[in-house]
């Protein structure tokens, strides 16, 4: 469907729900899926819409959705629907994800951040044993559970997509065998919950200090612990062990409210299900990142290694499971994961110049006097500037910004991009070059060359730390602050 049909589809629905056609529909930065999402509004309205192409996805988020409603539990309520037109249209719960509180502290683990943990565990108890009971399980998606065909699929995932592609060894037939004793342990716990199956940072919003959660629609019957690990063992997470126990028993003191629990247990099977989870993540980091060669997945890779490590060396089962050890000892110890260098990378003589350019101006001279560098065609990607609601804005606008991430090709090209600039960095900081020039152009120097500049700068500056001169061209000449 094209993105004027969406967003017509969308405005139907709103004009519904409203009694006013909306005012602004702004598509909203995209998800780790195929739903598109905006932001629409009107005059004393305000909705998140939603377009899905997968039906049976939309009636599992829908029911869940208004099934939770009902027992008072933090999700966004639902306005109005469209499954024929693959649509619909949900509570505003602002824009900041929890995830985003970790942006801000970087390595550092606040005390105000602990707190909004311990609420989120909370909520995440009463959302799994009193959001399961008189849930209509039938409508989940793929499976009604997450019993052992639905772990066969991570782990087959992991084999092909993370194992195989990374080259590590392993006997086939072996690791099936430890993986279908693993399966059989998971299963011995309490599976009878709701499982959010997704539980991670970017799909908890956070709303005058309380937590709210979205994207549920992958949401089966399984165990208690498998949600905690996702939360606590976010790959890129990084929460401190201390933190991780002081969050694990303030969970099951809210948990034990509700149920009563064998905490010895319940530790036991966490742990447990904090490894499924773990090579869960390995799939699908192998398959975005080393099959789709999405640099945001290969650079995740090695905060997942970290959290398998300390397994390895914390946590113990009752089953032997000696082919899966043996090739989980594999990746940790295999160096092709590790990072370039970025303290040699920083202290480096690389000054690496990127520009952004209108063609009907031309391509920028180079005044390293090395006769140029990279020049990357933009024009080939679906144009903003096209639309009237953003031709006065630039590719630092967030209205741009989201259409260029979710109606373009520009994460595919940017990925591009990425392989063939960074073994260049690298070798001019292993030669001691001290100048490199990137370009990108589009017909007018405004939207998609801008963006594609602003986003290489970041990716370089956050990988390599060498110094960057950062030019908007045809902006500049329109006095432009950079």
């Amino acid at each position: 469907m094209s993105t004027n049909h969406i967003e017509s589809s969308l405005s139907n629905l709103f004009e519904q729900w409203a009694g006013e056609r909306p005012t602004l529909v702004l598509p909203l930065a995209p998800s780790g899926s195929h739903r598109v999402y905006y932001r629409l509004s009107s005059k004393d309205k305000v909705a998140v819409g939603a377009h899905n192409l997968d039906r049976k996805e939309n009636q599992a988020f829908l029911t869940f959705s208004k099934h939770f409603k009902e027992k008072g539990l933090p999700v966004p309520t639902i306005y109005a629907e469209n499954l024929d037109q693959n649509v619909y249209l949900q509570e505003d719960l602002g824009a900041t994800t929890l995830y985003s509180y970790l942006l801000q502290t970087g390595d550092y683990f606040p005390d105000y951040l602990v707190q909004i943990y311990k609420k989120v565990v909370e909520k995440l108890a009463l959302l799994q044993v009193q959001g399961g009971q008189g849930l209509d399980f039938s409508v989940c998606y793929p499976r009604a559970a997450f019993d052992k065909q639905s772990m066969l699929w991570d782990f087959n995932t992991f084999k092909y997509y993370f194992l195989k592609l990374a080259r590590i060894p392993f006997d086939e037939q072996l690791l099936e065998d430890d993986i279908d004793r693993f399966a059989e342990y998971l299963l011995t716990t309490d599976c009878s919950h709701f499982m959010f199956r997704d539980f991670q940072t970017r799909n908890i919003m956070i709303r005058s200090g309380e937590p709210y959660f979205i994207d549920y629609q992958g949401g089966r019957r399984g165990a208690l612990q498998y949600d905690l690990a996702s939360l606590l063992y976010q790959a890129k997470a990084n929460i401190p062990d201390d933190i991780r126990r002081d969050l694990l028993n303030h969970y099951l003191d809210a948990l034990e409210k509700l149920i009563s629990v064998d905490r010895e247990k319940f530790i036991e099977h966490f742990y447990g299900y904090v490894l499924i989870r773990s090579i869960q993540t390995f799939g699908t980091y192998g398959f975005r990142g080393l099959f789709e060669r999405k640099e945001y997945f290969i650079k995740s890779i090695p905060f997942a290694i970290r959290n398998v490590k300390w397994i390895l060396e914390n946590a113990s089962f009752p089953v032997e499971l000696p082919e899966l050890t043996r090739a989980l000892h594999g990746i940790v110890e295999s160096k092709k994961f590790e990072p370039f260098d970025k303290i040699k990378a920083s202290s480096s003589l690389l000054t690496v110049t990127i520009q952004s350019f209108s063609y009907k101006r031309g391509i920028p001279s180079d005044p390293s006097g090395n006769g140029g560098g990279f020049v990357f065609d933009c024009r080939f990607i679906h144009n903003p500037g096209r639309y009237e609601p953003y031709k006065k804005l630039t590719g630092r606008d967030e209205a741009v910004i989201n259409f260029l991430q979710h109606h373009s090709e520009m994460e595919e090209f940017l990925n591009q991009v990425y392989l063939i600039t960074d073994p260049a960095i690298e070798n001019y900081i292993e030669r001691s070059f001290t100048s490199l020039t990137i370009n990108f152009g589009c017909t007018g120097g405004q939207h998609r060359s801008v963006y594609a500049a602003d986003q290489l700068a970041k990716h370089i500056r956050e990988k390599y730390g060498v110094n960057i001169e950062l030019k908007h061209t045809e902006q500049e000449l329109k006095d432009w602050k950079n």
